[in-house]
């Protein structure tokens, strides 16, 4: 008997490198999704079945989670990993921006969550893995909106968590640092997008973007993207996973020094990084 696992936004990055690892197991049958499917054919080839799926289109995900169910029965994991970064200051950046972002980040993951629940709970058990970030626990100048949407996952998944355990479904969230992907990229686009040349903002701006972009490079500062489908495969294959993995031994200590030393200090930590950036 295999068990199908539905992995949203799998045309690139974690959720392609997750899709790719999982195909490998003989009990699982795997669900790649993106919203055009020929951007996940190559994973069709390493053994995963493909879906369109888009997290913010209502008849998008009751298709796909009803064509899983058709030869399935029932969703029985589900990867919520569809997310992107929306990048710039409160101010400037547009709430119409702000709410795609949510659309996806957020809304899109708990629609998708509420599709496969009856199905899961019919079966007497399931696995959902959320793909948060270590931007639930901590937050960075000019990523405010995004830090948000992943601070709103970190509280759905903790209540969810608690709900269903009682079903026998079995809920992780995962909680990468900077990884190796397009994501900074794109991070790098949107800001660009929401700042002017010029502005009260602007230095800030220049010191994020650039602060960015060397983050993302470092080998030392973050991971591939297969580290964390390690972790999401844990989740699904282990007999007790972990309710939180923290990924790259830079997030682990972010989140740690931010818990401990409280508002204050990381601010002043804050303010050594992104020092001489207001007008």
């Amino acid at each position: 008997m295999t068990h199908a696992v539905l992995i949203t936004g799998t045309s690139s990055g974690i959720g392609r490198a997750t899709a790719r690892r999982l195909s490998r197991h003989p009990q699982l049958t795997v669900y790649a999704t993106a919203r055009r499917t020929e951007a996940v054919e190559d994973l069709a080839a390493a053994g995963a079945r493909t879906l369109a799926l888009d997290v913010t289109d209502e008849s998008s995900m009751k298709a796909a989670v009803d064509a899983v169910a058709a030869e399935h029965g029932q969703v029985d994991v589900l990867v919520n990993n569809a997310g992107y970064g929306q990048f710039g200051t409160i101010e400037e950046t547009g709430l119409d921006d702000v709410r795609r972002q949510f659309e996806t980040n957020v809304f899109g993951l708990a629609r998708m969550t509420q599709l496969v629940l009856p199905g899961m709970r019919a079966a007497g058990g399931g696995r959902i893995v959320n793909v948060g970030s270590m931007g639930g626990r901590l937050v960075f100048p000019v990523g405010g909106y995004y830090h948000a949407s992943k601070y709103a996952v970190e509280a759905l998944t903790d209540a969810l968590r608690f709900e269903v355990a009682p079903f026998n479904i079995k809920v992780s969230l995962v909680e990468p640092g900077l990884i190796r992907t397009a994501f900074g990229e794109t991070g790098s686009d949107t800001l660009a997008g929401t700042a002017g040349a010029s502005g009260p903002y602007a230095r800030l701006n220049a010191v994020a973007d650039r602060q960015m972009a060397d983050h993302y490079r470092s080998t030392l500062l973050s991971a591939p993207a297969e580290t964390v489908a390690k972790a999401i495969e844990h989740a699904i294959t282990e007999p007790r996973p972990r309710t939180r993995y923290v990924i790259t031994p830079a997030a682990k200590a972010l989140v740690q020094t931010r818990r401990l030393l409280g508002a204050r200090v990381f601010d002043a930590l804050l303010r050594t990084r992104y020092s001489g950036t207001a007008d």
